[in-house]
């Protein structure tokens, strides 16, 4: 039976086992981001099909499936109506997540979905999730995507850590500075992420 708590700023997260779980509090913010953003026109279940997103829903949510997961958005998933709407970034952000799981479970496959989701935000990515801090943020990482958290050394912000990987991978380097060291951006990839340092973007 869903609980009700004052800390529950989702609906969703009244059916959750664990309100407080961080993995819970980014399906919940994956959801939503789906839901609200443009950005991720065409993505309702952020990338999951019918059945994955029932059982992630089942698995975290006992209850909520026979409300987030309507006969009508079952249906429209089932048929691909939904899917690969807009840009490839979405797809490219899950790709480098997908190589870098650190294990093929369900839960961090579903996981990398849901950072991706997050990244089509407009805050920094620990906001975007619905975690407390970027250290909890790097928490997850650490655990569920070990090789692709070892590699950003520099302690560089997640997001744009990511999106550089990605202009790596691909050979398209947009940034031209010769190093981070010298970029006159650096405080912009590497400044402060602490809540009292944050500032809400303008929407």
């Amino acid at each position: 039976m869903p609980v009700n708590s004052a800390a529950c700023y989702d609906p969703l997260l009244a059916y959750a086992r664990d309100p407080h779980d961080l993995v819970t509090r980014a399906f919940v913010s994956a959801i939503e981001m789906a839901r609200s953003s443009s950005r991720l026109s065409g993505r309702t279940a952020f990338g999951l099909d019918a059945n994955e997103f029932e059982a992630l829903l089942n698995r975290y949510f006992p209850g909520a499936a026979s409300v987030y997961l309507t006969p009508a958005l079952r249906a429209s998933l089932a048929s691909g109506a939904t899917h690969r709407v807009g840009t490839d970034e979405f797809d490219d952000l899950v790709a480098l997540l997908l190589e870098h799981r650190s294990d093929d479970s369900r839960e961090n496959r579903w996981l990398a979905y849901a950072i991706a989701a997050c990244c089509m935000g407009e805050d920094h990515l620990w906001q975007d999730m619905g975690l407390p801090n970027r250290q909890a943020l790097s928490d997850l990482l650490a655990r569920y995507f070990s090789t692709l958290f070892a590699r950003n050394t520099g302690g560089m912000r997640w997001k744009k850590f990511f999106y550089k990987q990605l202009c790596e991978k691909e050979g398209a380097f947009v940034c031209r500075s010769p190093s981070c060291a010298e970029c006159v951006e650096y405080s912009n990839c590497f400044g402060p992420e602490e809540e009292s340092t944050w500032q809400p973007a303008k929407r």
